[in-house]
C-alpha cells in the first residue's frame, strides 16, 4: 500500500472530508483535519463524527510551516485545485489526492464509474440498479451523494462499486482504473472553477487515464469531442447513439433501443416500455445498458430492470396536480444544457421556474429552446437579471421577477390553466439562496403539496 507508514492532510471537512478521515482512522493512518472557514471550531469539526473525538484539526490560515508534516493532501471535491493554500503543498512535494483516489486505494473488487456533464445521476442510479439485479453487494457511491470513501468497509473481490464522479472529483485522481467508464456528453458548465471548456475537458477525459487496453469506455458517438476522444483511446470503446445507426454499440431505431455486436442486433427495449421521458434519457438508458454489458450482465436481466425504473428524485420529476396543472421537479438541472432537456420533456404549454447561482454560464440555448413552449419564464436568484437581459435580446419577453422560490410558486400557480404545467428548471446551481439542489427541490415539492 502506497499510504503505508505515510501521514494524510484531509482538506475540507464537509460530508467529503469527514468520510476521507474515518477512513484513514480506520486503517489506523495517520491523518490532520484541516478548514479554512475560520467560523468552524475544531470541537464543531470533531463533533460531526464519533471516529473523530480524538483527532487533530486545524482551522483558519494553514500554517505553511506545518507542509513538511506530510506526504499526501486528500481534498474534498468543493476545494480548487488552484487555491495558494494546495499550490504550496504541491510546491512541497506533497501528492495531492482526492477522496475517490484515496477510496480506490483501499477498495476491492470491480468499479464501474461514471461521468458527464448532465445525466450523470440517472446512469449512475439505474446502472446500480442494473448491478443488483445479478449482485448481491453492489454500492453505488460518488457525486450520487454517498462518499465512496465511507462504502469501503467490507469490500470483497466479488463486490461492485458503482460511482458517479464529477470533473472536481476527476481533477485529483492518480491510480484510479474502473473496468468501465462512461462519458455520457459534454456541454460547458463548472467554469468558474475550470476557468476554461479546454480545462473542462480534460477534467472530464481523466476518467480513462488509469484504464488499460482490456477495459472500456462507454461513450456518446453524437457528441464530437466524445467521438474523436474515442479514437485516441487505448482502452476498449463502447459508443451509443439517439441519431443514427451503429455497426457495433447501442442505438435508437425509432422506439427501438438495438444493441449492435458481432454481425448481429438485439433489442434491448422499446421506449414505450420505460418510464423514462426524452431523448435524453433514452440515451442514458443506452449508456447504463453499454456499461452493464461491458460488465458482463446478460442483457435478459438488464431489460429486467429497465422496466420497472423510474427517474431520480429532482430530475424531471412528477410531483402532483393542482387544478389541473401539472408539477415537475427538475431541480437538478444546474445548467443550461440539462434544463433544455427537462423543457423538451414537457408535453404542454410550460410555466417555467428558472435561475440561480451564477457558474459563469451563457444561456442563449436555453431560452431558444423554448420553442413556443414556455408560457411564462419567472425567474429567481443572482443570474435572473443576466437571463432576462439574454431572453430580451433573442425576443422573449413573458418573464417576470420573484424574490423567493415561494413567490415563483404562487406566480405560476395564477397563471398556469387547467391542460398546461409548471416545472422547476433553474438551468443554474442553488447555491445563492439555498444549501443544495436537493433543498430547492425538496421545498418547491413542499410549496406545491400545500397549494389548494
Amino acid at each position: 500500500m502506497e499510504l503505508n507508514g505515510k501521514k494524510v492532510l484531509v482538506v475540507g471537512t464537509g460530508i467529503s472530508g469527514i468520510a476521507a478521515a474515518e477512513l484513514l482512522k480506520k486503517q489506523e493512518m495517520p491523518f490532520v483535519l484541516y478548514d479554512g472557514n475560520e467560523k468552524l471550531t475544531p470541537e464543531d469539526v470533531r463533533a460531526k463524527s464519533e471516529l473523530l473525538r480524538d483527532c487533530e484539526v486545524i482551522i483558519g490560515e494553514f500554517p505553511t510551516e506545518r507542509c513538511f508534516d506530510f506526504s499526501y493532501a486528500v481534498l474534498s471535491p468543493g476545494v480548487p485545485t488552484d487555491l495558494p493554500m494546495v499550490n504550496a503543498l504541491r510546491e512541497k512535494g506533497i501528492k495531492i489526492w482526492g477522496e475517490i483516489e484515496l477510496a480506490f486505494a483501499f477498495s476491492k473488487g470491480k468499479v464501474l464509474a461514471i461521468t458527464g456533464t448532465n445525466g450523470k445521476t440517472t446512469t449512475t442510479a439505474l446502472t446500480g440498479e442494473i448491478l443488483a439485479n445479478v449482485n448481491s453487494d453492489v454500492r453505488v457511491v460518488g457525486n450520487i451523494g454517498v462518499p465512496y470513501t465511507r462504502m469501503v468497509e467490507g469490500m470483497t473481490d466479488d463486490t461492485v462499486t458503482v460511482a458517479e464522479i464529477s470533473s472536481f472529483q476527476l481533477e485529483t485522481v492518480e491510480h484510479f482504473a474502473p473496468e468501465v467508464s462512461a462519458i455520457l456528453n459534454i456541454t460547458p458548465d463548472h467554469l468558474n472553477r475550470h476557468h476554461t471548456m479546454e480545462n473542462y475537458i480534460a477534467a472530464k477525459e481523466r476518467i480513462t487515464e488509469g484504464q488499460s487496453s482490456e477495459q472500456v469506455c462507454v461513450l456518446n458517438y453524437e457528441d464530437e469531442v466524445l467521438r474523436r476522444f474515442g479514437e485516441s483511446l487505448r482502452t476498449k470503446v463502447l459508443y451509443f447513439s439517439s441519431a443514427r445507426a451503429l455497426d457495433n454499440g447501442l442505438y435508437l431505431d425509432g422506439e427501438e433501443i438495438i444493441y449492435a455486436h458481432d454481425t448481429k442486433k438485439e433489442k434491448v427495449c422499446s421506449i414505450r416500455e420505460l418510464n423514462l421521458l426524452g431523448k435524453h434519457n433514452y440515451e442514458n438508458v443506452m449508456a447504463a445498458t453499454g456499461i452493464a454489458l461491458s460488465a458482463g450482465v446478460p442483457l435478459e436481466k438488464i431489460h429486467e430492470v429497465l422496466v420497472r425504473f423510474t427517474a431520480v428524485e429532482h430530475r424531471i420529476e412528477y410531483v402532483t396536480e393542482v387544478n389541473g396543472v401539472k408539477y415537475y421537479n427538475d431541480s437538478k438541472g444546474t445548467n443550461p444544457d440539462a434544463a433544455i432537456q427537462g423543457i423538451r420533456a414537457m408535453q404542454t404549454k410550460t410555466c417555467l421556474i428558472g435561475g440561480g447561482y451564477d457558474k459563469q454560464s451563457e444561456y442563449e440555448e436555453w431560452i431558444q429552446a423554448f420553442d413556443g413552449k414556455v408560457k411564462k419564464l419567472v425567474l429567481i436568484g443572482a443570474t435572473r437579471q443576466k437571463i432576462a437581459d439574454t431572453a430580451k435580446k433573442l425576443g422573449f419577453h413573458d418573464y417576470v421577477f420573484a424574490e423567493s422560490l415561494q413567490e415563483a410558486v404562487d406566480i405560476c400557480a395564477a397563471t398556469a390553466e387547467p391542460g398546461e404545467s409548471v416545472l422547476l428548471s433553474p438551468a443554474c446551481a442553488s447555491w445563492d439562496m439555498f444549501d443544495s439542489y436537493e433543498q430547492r427541490g425538496t421545498m418547491f415539492k413542499d410549496m406545491v403539496r400545500k397549494l389548494k
